[in-house]
């Protein structure tokens, strides 16, 4: 039907919508047929012999329930074994009848340590396949994107090599490194502003300041601007606040600065310099020499239509100073996506932030659904034994629920079954139904499970802390403070201990951080802690084994060198998103090696047993 993923032409609008929604029309034909196909190659691999013999001639319903009543839903530990023994040079037919010919990394902050996950030649088209059903989308919505360029801010990370010889890359650098976007071929309405050896170039900071570059030069052509998170976009207008005379400077001559030495990414950018431009130098110099870099983006590329960024999840809390920056531009995410998976596609782009839902495309993957209930107001897992490890807890498989049978305003947890050697594999997000496109659900991500402060029987998730951080945010916004990065941690050192928040904040008018009223900063501590869940505050009041929450505010460009760190540790710069939960102890050195200011709670939240009703 529409596997493997069909080939168009992506300048063909018309057919790129027509394939859309035949998809969405035929998710549950699609996904039976998906299961099939995964299931009939692979059926002879070490992993799927060991669960079950299928007769895949006659796949169907029954055929459905078989492979779910013997294949376990797993986690990654479960799999670690398999994956490090083809790493380690054993043969991919263990759990894959196409050979793997990397593995992909995740996000070394996200839950924890990188993961490896397999990959496959097949699978970069099928990436491409994705990237090109974006832009269709984008649109019906965006008039004239083929009139201009785009300033996309993109990066990769050196590879790792396995004992195998196999190489391991965040999933954005193999894609950029592949032949499927380096020999890619022309499309009119996604033509970017920095040259392929910009995007290549293995020196971060040589990379962002060549592509800035060009953006900079290119500028009366820039469309639109974007990156992959908004927390790397906000990276770029802190890099360019930083060397914004530098650039200019480059402008005014006509020559690039001698620490550039990568010499294919010199090389391109000197192309695009050209000759010297004292016009341009001037009017850049002008915009970002005044007084606030509000609406600086709409100032500098005066034509650009949106910033496209994920603002969704933990990226949520960059929306404030986004819009700071931005001039009123719309905000725009436009897909859902991981190291094991690329997922969904937003069919409403210029909906708020708030409000954006992926659907997910029924031929990417064969797709079940952990229900999550929400209980006394907080999101848990019946199977999750309370925070348990997933390796003591039970749960009922019966309760997983196909793509096309999950249920309006319910809440799941993402499994996936790939293409690449992943069977019924738990990707730990959350997601809630917002709707349907045709026959295809559409999901709002809630948080990546997991990520959570405890100190007592409190757990706090990602999801609890980003709502009290904007609650209490709200008493700085009207002094002129923007909150541009946060984390925390459960310090124990202390008995009881208490919760430790980082913010990294910034003046409206300067860049230098006026003198932080101590008043208020308290109130922000409070107001933090009335606004996380019963348990905690009951914890806080009651029980007494919680002590006052506490907020470090940190000196500008913290954050940065946080990230540095990270990078250093294995991290991807591209893939990179700020942890909401710090664990690691040099990490928290470095934070507070950067304090200049501690504030904690005077007030005991408030809290009353949850349900009691008292009768007089």
């Amino acid at each position: 039907m529409l596997l493997p993923p069909p080939h168009y032409d992506p300048n063909d609008n018309e057919a790129g919508m027509k394939l859309l929604e035949d998809l969405t029309t035929n998710a549950y034909q699609i996904q039976l047929q998906v299961l099939k196909e995964i299931l009939t190659r692979n059926a002879k691999t070490e992993y799927l012999k060991g669960y079950f013999n299928l007769n895949i001639g006659h796949f169907d319903v029954d055929a459905l329930q078989v492979f779910k009543k013997n294949v376990p839903v797993v986690n990654y530990e479960d799999i670690k074994p398999y994956i490090e023994r083809i790493a380690n040079g054993e043969p991919s037919d263990i759990i894959s009848a196409q050979p793997i010919t990397e593995f992909l990394t995740s996000s070394g902050t996200s839950g924890g340590q990188p993961k490896m996950m397999p990959s496959t030649d097949e699978d970069l088209e099928r990436k491409t396949f994705f990237y090109n059903m974006l832009i269709p989308v984008m649109n019906k919505y965006v008039d004239d994107l083929d009139k201009g360029k785009a300033m996309y801010l993109l990066f990769v990370k050196p590879e790792i090599r396995t004992p195998s010889g196999l190489m391991a890359r965040p999933v954005l650098t193999s894609y950029y490194k592949s032949n499927s976007f380096r020999n890619r071929p022309f499309n009119r309405y996604n033509v970017y502003t920095s040259p392929d050896e910009t995007i290549l170039c293995p020196d971060s900071k040589q990379s962002m300041y060549c592509q800035l570059l060009c953006g900079l030069v290119q500028r009366d052509e820039v469309l639109r601007v974007g990156a992959v998170f908004a927390s790397a976009f906000l990276r770029a207008i802190k890099f360019l606040e930083d060397y914004w005379k530098e650039l200019c400077s480059n402008i005014r001559i006509g020559h690039v600065s001698d620490w550039i030495t990568d010499p294919s990414c010199r090389n391109a950018v000197s192309l695009i310099l050209g000759r010297a431009n004292q016009d341009l130098a001037n009017l850049i110099e002008n915009e970002c020499g005044g007084e606030s870099w509000e609406g600086i983006i709409k100032k500098i590329w005066p034509r650009t239509k949106y910033i496209e960024v994920i603002v969704t999840g933990s990226m949520a809390q960059y929306i404030p100073i986004l819009e700071f920056y931005s001039g009123g531009l719309p905000l725009v995410s436009t897909m859902y996506a991981s190291s094991e998976c690329y997922f969904g596609i937003n069919f409403k782009p210029l909906c708020k932030p708030s409000d954006v839902s992926y659907t997910l495309l029924p031929n990417m993957a064969y797709f079940e659904f952990l229900p999550v209930e929400k209980s006394n107001g907080e999101l848990t897992q019946e199977f999750q034994c309370n925070g348990i490890s997933d390796q003591d807890c039970q749960y009922d498989e019966t309760e997983i629920v196909d793509l096309t049978n999950v249920k309006l305003g319910h809440c799941y947890e993402l499994v996936v079954t790939t293409f690449t050697g992943l069977y019924r594999y738990r990707v730990g997000d959350i997601l809630m139904v917002t709707g349907f496109h045709n026959n295809a659900p559409q999901f709002w991500f809630v948080h990546r499970k997991n990520v959570i402060l405890s100190i007592d029987t409190d757990k706090t998730n990602e999801e609890d802390l980003l709502k009290a951080v904007t609650e209490a945010k709200l008493l700085i916004e009207p002094l002129g403070f923007l909150l541009t990065e946060y984390t925390a941690y459960a310090d124990t050192c202390s008995i009881p201990g208490h919760y430790v928040l980082f913010w990294e904040l910034k003046s409206k008018g300067s860049n230098n951080l006026s003198e932080l009223d101590t008043d208020i900063m308290e109130q922000c501590c409070s107001r933090v802690e009335e606004s996380l869940d019963s348990v905690y505050r009951r914890c806080r009041k009651k029980d007494n084994s919680i002590g006052p929450l506490e907020i470090r505010v940190v000196k500008d460009g913290t954050f940065d060198a946080l990230m540095d760190f990270s990078v250093s540790q294995g991290s991807s710069v591209n893939q990179y998103k700020t942890p909401r939960c710090i664990k690691s102890e040099e990490a928290i050195n470095l934070l507070d090696s950067k304090v200049v200011g501690r504030f904690f709670s005077k007030r005991v939240p408030s809290w009353e047993p949850f349900g009691i009703t008292v009768n007089k």
